[in-house]
């Protein structure tokens, strides 16, 4: 087998979505392009998919899946078919929280490896959690360890992290995730003239979407719409979608879109005035940050590394957590935003998030440690 430049590691992989895999997936496909040999090892998170095929450029190796613990799924083959890979590659990219992390990143060397830390794992109170959190923060302190440099989306995400005290001595590097350009879609998802706000992620607990649906179902304007889009069935940890359905009553102005794609999201953005992310738990939110670069201003809670793209771009607003009355304020806010501000917001993000400059500081930090 020939060898790789490259080799991504990772839980789930496309056609999974969420913001870790959409980011492992565009920084694969961004050097494939530029003519790297990228491969991905992951597990076989469905059953019908392929052990091994070739998607957009990038070598895809799926390993059987014998259980799930909580959202992570359990590969025994995983880290052999990573370590076996990185014999013959130049660099690993190794993304986590991931409950493997640390046998992986030790496994693989001689070869260098790159961890990308997300995010700190949040899952719902049950009798385990304690015990998974726990184990992946581990898991993750020895990757860290065993890694020729670390990689987080922010400053703000790390400075706040449970894992800081490890990220602090390891060779840390704050590189925005991958955000692609949106622009240019048609206004499809639209149904009236009215006020259009607009959702877009994974249906799941941390999102707090409850909180969104209360605001603006005291906007009394009949021809106001709330678009989410997100899957709502392929969800590690579980969907949220009956909360969301309960939330939402029997308010005909709320619109579940499901898993949206490809030009479908460019429409999807050019359908809303205002976006909303109202999560309590967030990495980085690269929805609303291609929502900004389209002129939409984002509503965001006010917390680590979520908060990153309003802060540094101020195209939007921050709110409190669990909050639907300050939700509702700033969407009479944002909702008046002129013509010259969306596109003096839309131009503050592309200069920060754009896909390219994403690309060139991983290229650039995976030449350095090769």
């Amino acid at each position: 087998m020939a060898g790789f430049d490259l080799i991504l590691v990772l839980n789930y992989y496309s056609p999974y979505v969420s913001g870790l895999t959409d980011s492992a997936r565009a920084i694969g496909e961004g050097l494939a392009g530029r003519g790297w040999r990228v491969a991905v090892v992951t597990a076989q998170h469905l059953p019908s998919l392929p052990r091994r095929e070739r998607l957009n450029g990038v070598e895809v190796f799926r390993c059987p899946v014998v259980t799930t613990i909580s959202r992570g799924p359990v590969s025994p083959s995983l880290p052999y078919t990573a370590a076996r890979l990185a014999r013959r590659a130049s660099v690993v990219n190794l993304h986590t929280p991931m409950l493997e992390a640390g046998l992986i990143a030790r496994m693989c060397r001689p070869t260098p490896v790159v961890t990308t830390y997300h995010i700190d794992l949040w899952l719902r109170r049950s009798l385990i959690s304690p015990l998974v959190l726990a184990g992946v923060d581990a898991a993750a302190r020895w990757a860290m360890r065993h890694s020729a440099a670390v990689v987080v989306n922010s400053e703000d995400q790390a400075r706040y992290s449970r894992l800081w005290p490890t990220m602090r001595r390891a060779d840390l590097h704050s590189i925005p995730a991958p955000c692609q350009d949106r622009t240019g879609g048609d206004a499809g998802y639209r149904e009236t003239e009215g006020l259009h706000v607009g959702f877009a992620g994974r249906i799941a607990a941390e999102k707090g979407l409850e909180y969104l649906i209360s605001a603006f179902r005291r906007i009394p304007e009949p021809d106001a719409r709330l678009l989410l889009a997100g899957d709502y069935v392929n969800v590690a940890g579980g969907s949220s979608i009956e909360q969301v359905r309960q939330a939402a009553g029997d308010d005909p102005r709320v619109r579940l879109l499901g898993l949206l794609g490809g030009r479908e999201m460019n429409d999807f953005y050019s359908s809303i005035d205002v976006f909303a992310l109202p999560s309590i738990s967030e990495s980085f939110g690269i929805v609303q940050a291609e929502a900004m670069m389209t002129g939409v201003p984002s509503i965001t809670t006010d917390i680590p590394g979520g908060r990153v793209p309003v802060v540094e771009t101020g195209f939007g607003r921050l709110v409190p957590p669990r909050n639907p009355e300050a939700i509702l304020d700033a969407i009479g806010e944002l909702r008046g935003v002129t013509a010259e501000r969306r596109s003096a917001g839309a131009r503050a993000a592309v200069a920060r998030y754009s896909l390219n400059a994403c690309i060139d500081a991983y290229e650039s930090l995976f030449r350095k440690v090769h």
